[in-house]
């Protein structure tokens, strides 16, 4: 075996050993909006404090993250807590504020099987920007 096939080899070992088998798929807001009103589920990943600030309608809210003294740590019963509110089967489409929190909680759902799971590139801060209807405390209206 010749340095260059040894190469490859250790290339496809670490592809095979650092890929999660779960392949993300990412949808624009506006793509996102067209599931949301064909049936898929929002999916908000976000803290309660900036849901309660303002969100998608009809939106389930079960953080990814928390804010604690020490700064954001993850929720360790996120998968259990979604378990428990969707099945494996339904089709979600998951959202943050701007798309990072998301990606990561959509990656660990199709990791639990999942099945029907998108990430909503951009978040709620590119749904606002786009003027997409959102439901907000009447207080800040």
């Amino acid at each position: 075996m010749g340095n260059g096939n040894i190469s490859l080899l250790f290339v496809v070992l670490l592809l095979l050993f650092c890929s999660s088998g779960a392949e993300v798929v990412t949808v624009d807001v506006h793509a996102a909006r067209q599931l949301i009103q064909s049936g898929h589920r929002y999916l908000d990943v976000r803290t309660e404090e900036e849901f309660k600030k303002g969100h998608v309608d009809n939106s389930l809210n079960i953080p990814y993250m928390f804010n604690t003294p020490r700064g954001r740590v993850k929720n360790p019963k996120f998968i259990e807590q979604v378990s428990s509110a969707c099945d494996k089967e339904e089709k979600l489409l998951v959202g943050c504020q701007s798309g990072v929190r998301s990606l990561y909680a959509t990656t660990d759902l199709l990791n639990a099987e999942f099945k029907h799971v998108s990430n909503m590139g951009g978040g709620y801060l590119a749904w606002v920007e786009n003027g997409f209807a959102v439901n907000k405390p009447q207080d800040e209206l």
